[in-house]
């Protein structure tokens, strides 16, 4: 699936699987001060795309409830899927704030920086500004619309995600592109492995954009294995996850979730 493609061809569970966890359960962080302005839309409709590669965010579960990351926290791709906990800084901000509520978002999208207009005033995503341009009714969940923008608190959380980790193979013969979406714990991924079943063998896979990962390999005609390294070090196997008859296009659903 990317930016502006079609919706998958199919969803199906196949598989077994084996999980290895290297480390403790990602558990989170400490507050920091951000900014947070909205888009999109009071539906949420104009965030659907985006630079994570998640395509339709209602149908692969993401909802209203996302974010555009700025420079800073975007990481070029590196942050996708990270979700975190905002609350708006009521001591900072009493009129537009809404008083002791958060909302939890998801890192979908990147804020490209604007250098033609100063860090306080327009360019709200330039370097080295931390800040969320977040969908319109996760942000109307603290903040009040007339604002604009905000002061925020914000705090890294753990993701949970309904159902498990979900392979989406799209590319061609000797380039397969591999959206990895719907993962749960720290949400971002910092490695993956593919493996075919003819040759057995484990393949590093590189990140073309977003939560998109590629290899040059020829896979067809055999069931292929993902090995993901979440960013905080756990790593899960998820063996045979794709049947020797998948086709670009599909969607495999894993029952594992990180």
């Amino acid at each position: 699936m990317v930016t502006n493609g079609a919706l998958p061809l199919a969803i199906i569970v196949v598989g077994m699987y084996l999980s290895f966890v290297n480390v403790t359960a990602f558990t989170a962080s400490g507050w920091t001060k951000a900014h947070a302005t909205f888009y999109g839309g009071s539906d949420a409709s104009g965030t659907m795309g985006g630079a994570c590669g998640y395509g339709n965010l209602y149908s692969t579960g993401y909802g209203t409830r996302t974010a555009a990351l700025s420079t800073a926290l975007f990481d070029n791709g590196a942050a996708c899927g990270q979700c975190y906990k905002i609350i708006c800084d009521y001591k900072t901000d009493p009129r537009w704030c809404k008083k002791g509520v958060s909302v939890t978002i998801t890192a979908t999208n990147f804020c490209p920086p604007n250098f033609a207009q100063a860090n306080d005033d327009g360019g709200w995503c330039n370097p080295p500004l931390q800040h969320f341009d977040m969908a319109q009714p996760a942000w109307e969940k603290i903040g009040i619309y007339r604002g604009g923008i905000i002061p925020v608190l914000m705090q890294r959380v753990p993701c949970k995600k309904h159902g498990g980790v979900r392979f989406t193979i799209n590319g061609r013969d000797y380039f397969e592109l591999v959206l990895i979406s719907n993962v749960g714990g720290a949400g971002s991924i910092q490695s993956v492995q593919v493996k075919g079943s003819s040759n057995g063998k484990w393949v590093p896979m590189s990140r073309n954009w977003g939560s998109n990962w590629q290899s040059n390999s020829y896979l067809n005609g055999q069931s292929l294995s993902f090995m993901v390294a979440t960013s905080d070090g756990v790593i899960k196997t998820f063996s045979n996850i794709a049947p020797s008859n998948w086709g670009f296009g599909q969607t495999f659903s894993s029952p594992v979730q990180f």
